[in-house]
């Protein structure tokens, strides 16, 4: 089991399946077949029996959903047991290569002991949502110390500005602390699921607000740009820039029916119907929204139902609106994400910052009422006496912002990328007169922002008039002309064939990587 076997993984997959089916229907008919074979597992593995560090983790995730709907205290039991088998094996510890010192499999170091984001990163990240699931349930605190680490490393050395995580084509696995290129970039699909599921953890764990930040920055860009707007065709992984110059073999410029391992799609099937469960959260007379997406939660709070509904034109539109409409009036917090984005907060670290400030102040208001508010660990705080009715509106600013990298990541020095709201943006060849990566952004270049609902299923565009390069070879000279440049959603592109694209733009002619190359592209028909 060992490495690359992966016959606990598919175990794994077995008992989520089962667990979802159950919650679904009631049925226990899939459920009684699982619990059937982690019998097996818990009877095989544990202490005095067979130990061993699962190949590729999720049996972990899969044993605590086990747990969590029996009640059976050897499933938890088996998976922190799973957890502590890290670390055990001799692998070389002198070795530098990821798979010989065990770091590709995160088995190097028992889980306790490790801090840093490594490996091959499902693998990681499934690791970590485990660690997490068995330190809420346990209290194991070595453990929480240990997935704070890692969390912390990660998003502050490992984070595509997309949310994308997996740095390296070669093992699919994070790299070296800012190890964060664009035209090599992995970030393979099922990673950005895998993340997911890690910050739902998270913010499970500790209630903060930087956690659901994560989730939203992977979820609307990262994890979307997976599949087509056709909903038939999938990256595996997503890059960050495609150039015509090309010569990465790894990088892919459009989206595929199927692979040969076909986990990426499989895997967005598997997510997309759990999304309601990342919406809301509730602790107690705590009631959470995460998400806004528009929706209507039932919820028991203080014995009492409570519908929470949500109508909302987000990402696009900053004007959120709520309304709350319990059986009986009764009182309750509701906490209402603020998103670091909307407070001056690009990610939860200095990985990536915004080039300037914006003072906008997020306004909240109660039955058309403007209201004071507490902010705790990203949320606002709303106290109330709830009645049938009630309305809450929140206003986010939703300008155009200038994302700059933090300068220890090379390949993005000198650059800047584009935000509104949750979303990043890129510029793609169909918009941009053939091209993408010719564009200079300058700190003058004034961006509009204008929804288009014919283009690629209706998105808010980003246009401004911009210096682009021009390369004379015959002549040898090199020019900047205006240009229109426009940008999309990045989760939107590779819709329209083949071409150009990039997520960072340079800040000046002396950065840009100049393309003398022909151009070729194919726009496909639809």
């Amino acid at each position: 089991e060992r490495e690359l076997s992966h016959e606990l993984y598919n175990a794994g997959h077995l008992y989520e399946a089962a667990v979802a089916h159950y919650q679904a229907t009631g049925k226990k008919t899939l459920l009684n077949i699982a619990l059937k074979n982690a019998d097996l597992v818990c009877s095989v593995f544990g202490p005095g029996r067979r130990s061993v560090a699962p190949g590729h983790e999720i049996v972990e995730m899969g044993l605590v959903k086990l747990y969590r709907v029996t009640g059976q205290p050897k499933y938890l039991a088996t998976a922190k047991f799973f957890l502590d088998a890290r670390g055990q094996y001799p692998y070389d510890a002198k070795s530098k290569d990821p798979w010989k010192n065990g770091s590709y499999w995160q088995d190097d170091q028992p889980v306790v002991a490790q801090h840093e984001a490594e490996g091959h990163a499902v693998r990681a990240e499934y690791l970590y949502s485990a660690m997490a699931d068995v330190a809420a349930l346990t209290g194991d605190q070595p453990l929480l110390t240990a997935v704070d680490s890692i969390w912390q490393n990660m998003v502050s050395k490992k984070l595509y500005l997309t949310g994308g995580t997996g740095a390296v084509p070669g093992g699919e696995r994070f790299g070296a602390n800012y190890e964060l290129p664009n035209t090599t970039a992995y970030n393979e699909t099922c990673a950005s699921v895998a993340d997911v599921y890690w910050q739902q953890r998270m913010f499970q764990l500790h209630g903060d607000a930087k956690y659901a930040d994560v989730l939203e920055k992977v979820l609307y860009n990262g994890l979307i740009s997976g599949v087509g707007l056709d909903g038939k065709s999938f990256f595996y992984s997503n890059a960050m820039q495609i150039k015509n110059t090309a010569g990465f073999p790894q990088t892919e410029p459009a989206r595929a029916g199927w692979f040969d391992c076909s986990c990426c799609p499989t895997n967005l099937a598997r997510l997309f119907p759990s999304l309601p469960g990342y919406v809301y959260g509730q602790h107690d007379k705590d009631v959470y929204v995460n998400l806004f997406i528009s929706s209507t939660a039932d919820l028991t709070v203080n014995k009492k139902l409570v519908q929470l509904t949500q109508q909302n034109n987000y990402p696009w539109d900053g004007g959120l609106k709520f309304t709350v409409n319990p059986a009986a009036a009764t009182d309750f917090n509701l906490l209402l994400r603020v998103p670091g984005w909307a407070r001056g907060e690009a990610v939860p670290s200095n990985l990536y910052t915004f080039a300037a400030p914006d003072n906008q102040p997020v306004v909240i208001k109660i039955n058309g009422q403007p209201t004071t508010y507490a902010l705790r660990h990203g949320y606002a705080v709303l106290p109330r006496h709830w009645r049938k009715g009630d309305v809450i509106e929140m206003t986010l600013p939703m300008d155009v912002r200038r994302v700059v990298a933090n300068p220890h990541v090379k390949d993005d020095l000198g650059k800047v990328a584009l935000q509104r709201g949750p979303v990043i943006y890129c510029a793609e060849w169909p918009d941009n007169q053939g091209r993408a990566t010719n564009l200079i952004v300058p700190p003058t270049a004034s961006f509009t922002a204008a929804y288009q609902p014919d283009l690629l299923n209706g998105v808010e565009v980003l246009t401004a008039t911009v210096p682009a390069v021009r390369v004379d070879e015959a002549a040898g000279t090199i020019q900047t002309v205006p240009q229109q440049l426009t940008a999309i959603p990045y989760y939107a592109w590779a819709n329209r064939g083949k071409g150009e694209m990039t997520v960072w733009f340079p800040a000046k002619v002396v950065d840009v990587d100049l393309v003398t190359r022909p151009v070729v592209q194919r726009e496909e028909k639809k």
